[in-house]
């Protein structure tokens, strides 16, 4: 058994969320998908892209067939992704208010254990076990690149001054490529989608050590996380998902705190 919870707080900073999430089970299919959206683009325009975006992925979700191959789902998930970026990026050209808005979007549809992550930008998706943790998506962002390039360190990386320029993202363009890959939870592990919100102000230890916690309830972990975002600075939208196989939890939660 699959067991979620999501979590989002605006922050320390920001006057508006512009990120968004969505977690539940799909009927009849009985898959369990998960979305994390981080918007950008001003005053109603991020918002705008990231609730399109989730919108547009569940509803186009919603009508899947169960037993699907993970290479169906695969192209089921792709497709709506893309679908996502059509909506956006016709709302933006077609509105002047919405004029170049985009979101990241990392999003996870699982067959029972087994299922696959779609993304594009910078929000994350980590798999976490007792061996410890690993990032299961990449970048699309110029400092990654420059980081891959051998121009940069890591160090430097983690404080250049143009660390939140991406170089993909959702909505902005009228097509994208969206980078696709597998992931199975065995019991006991876990799988974190989250906005760099999260990732940016939460050392990937910590979370490891927060999400495999004995004892404590999955939405206690998720608050966890989103409070240490906050206090170890909490400037951006914090957003995060998580997705656990086999330890007692809640099916389905959501906490949207608002300052």
């Amino acid at each position: 058994m699959i067991h979620t919870v999501h979590a989002t707080h605006i922050g320390n900073v920001r006057s508006i969320n512009e990120d968004l999430s969505w977690v539940g089970r799909i009927k009849p299919g009985g898959y369990t998908l998960g979305i994390v959206a981080d918007g950008m683009g001003g005053h109603l325009a991020g918002d705008t892209a990231s609730r399109l975006t989730v919108e547009t992925i569940v509803a186009d979700l919603s009508g899947l067939e169960p037993g699907l191959s993970l290479e169906a789902c695969e192209a089921a998930l792709s497709d709506a992704i893309l679908h996502a970026n059509e909506v956006v990026y016709r709302q933006g050209e077609s509105d002047i208010r919405y004029h170049n808005m985009g979101t990241t979007v990392v999003a996870v549809l699982l067959s029972g254990a087994e299922g696959i992550i779609g993304h594009i930008g910078d929000s994350r998706a980590y798999k976490v076990d007792s061996d410890g943790i690993e990032r299961l998506t990449d970048d699309h962002t110029l400092v990654n690149e420059l980081l891959k390039s051998g121009q940069i360190s890591p160090q430097e990386a983690g404080s250049h001054p143009r660390r939140n320029v991406l170089t993909r993202a959702l909505g902005t363009d009228a097509e994208v490529k969206v980078d696709l890959g597998r992931v199975a939870l065995n019991r006991g592990e876990a799988l974190i989608l989250c906005s760099d919100g999260l990732s940016n102000f939460v050392a990937e230890a910590e979370m490891m050590r927060t999400v495999l916690k004995p004892g404590a309830a999955l939405e206690d972990r998720a608050h966890k996380l989103v409070r240490m975002a906050l206090n170890s600075g909490g400037d951006d939208n914090i957003t995060v998902a998580l997705f656990e196989n086999g330890r007692a939890g809640q099916d389905a939660a959501t906490k949207e705190w608002v300052q």
